[in-house]
């Protein structure tokens, strides 16, 4: 991916954060992390506990975030990484895309699981580019 790049990430547990610091160093792109408007407990993400906030948000279709993504109009390709949860991305993710331009960005993704494979994850995050009317390349991460 030649060009200006930026890899933008969600992490909640430092686990994606140190792939996207590899990524951005092989790239030598820029890096970025995107935040939940209420930064997640512990206890929040407790996936095995249906009444744990992390479990809830997951059936909704958005997060609110904290407001200070970066401008990335000088940028040709976005890498977006994040963890999967429940086979998906957060769902803080797709409030990112909602809030980015992405239209004419060549875009990669990757995530961070413990046995999860990417399909549902990928298509969720093409579902989004979709609902958004992006024309975006979306590259193979």
């Amino acid at each position: 991916m030649l060009g200006f790049s930026l890899v933008l990430y969600y992490s909640a547990t430092n686990t994606t954060k140190r792939v996207a610091e590899t990524v951005a160093n092989k790239l030598s792109a820029d890096i970025a992390e995107s935040h939940p408007a209420l930064p997640y407990t512990a206890t929040d993400l407790k996936w095995h506990d249906e009444n744990s906030r992390t479990t809830i948000e997951q059936h909704n279709s958005r997060v609110a975030i904290k407001y200070d993504l970066p401008d990335i109009s000088n940028y040709r390709n976005i890498v977006i990484g994040h963890p999967i949860w429940w086979a998906i991305p957060p769902r803080i993710i797709s409030t990112v895309i909602d809030n980015l331009d992405l239209n004419s960005k060549n875009l990669a993704l990757f995530a961070t699981s413990g046995g999860t494979n990417y399909d549902r994850a990928k298509s969720l995050i093409e579902r989004t580019i979709k609902d958004n009317n992006y024309d975006v390349n979306v590259n193979r991460g």
